[in-house]
């Protein structure tokens, strides 16, 4: 089957998107409007997308008509967010987070969520969130009249002590975070189904590493 996208309605595209490229981490977001106000969403077109600088990307699109998400507007103008990963346990909370609230509510009390102080941004981190990373604008791009793309630097990583298993050496106890992410419709998936491939390399693969 063979879809135009240049032809297809918004809806169709986002269903071809989200069904097949899974499964995608979820961006618990926090920010904080220029009156101090926070808001709360979650965003599951999200990656880190490279390390030298540490650079994570949102892809932030509201319904046609209703102009840009709070979220948007929020990091356009403060240049400030964090980003919370999601455990299978805080998942209900974060799906109320998703509510379609108006804009200025704080989804954070309507969910029944309480914060962190965070380290070198004002929006605060989510209690009980187990990694969350304090960003700032390094640049977005609009790439639709409702949709933006935004690369953010991380300035600062917080992770439990308890899933920190060398400090030095960063090693994280990843299974143990037992995050979710998303996958098709309203379908979620647990990150525990795992399987080990060990990356090849040139000598091995051409025989010149054997002796």
């Amino acid at each position: 089957m063979y879809w135009n996208m240049d032809a297809v309605e918004e809806p169709i595209a986002y269903k071809l998107l989200a069904a097949t490229i899974m499964p995608r981490p979820i961006a618990w977001v926090v920010t904080q409007d220029r009156d101090g106000r926070l808001n709360a969403a979650p965003y599951s077109f999200f990656n880190a997308m490279g390390s030298e600088p540490p650079t994570i990307v949102l892809g932030i699109q509201s319904d046609t008509g209703r102009g840009f998400k709070d979220t948007a507007d929020n990091i356009h103008a403060t240049g400030e967010f964090v980003v919370n990963l999601v455990t299978e346990a805080m998942a209900p909370a974060m799906n109320i987070t998703a509510l379609d609230a108006p804009a200025g509510m704080n989804e954070l009390e309507i969910a029944g969520l309480d914060t962190l102080p965070s380290t070198q941004v004002k929006p605060p981190r989510i209690k009980g969130s187990p990694v969350s990373f304090e960003c700032v604008l390094h640049s977005s791009i609009v790439t639709g009249p409702y949709q933006t793309v935004v690369i953010g630097r991380v300035k600062a990583v917080h992770i439990e002590d308890r899933f920190v298993l060398d400090t030095d050496r960063a090693h994280i106890d990843t299974p143990a975070l037992q995050l979710v992410g998303r996958s098709y419709g309203s379908t979620y998936v647990r990150a525990q189904d795992t399987f080990e491939m060990a990356r090849p390399n040139w000598a091995t693969w051409t025989g010149k590493g054997k002796s």
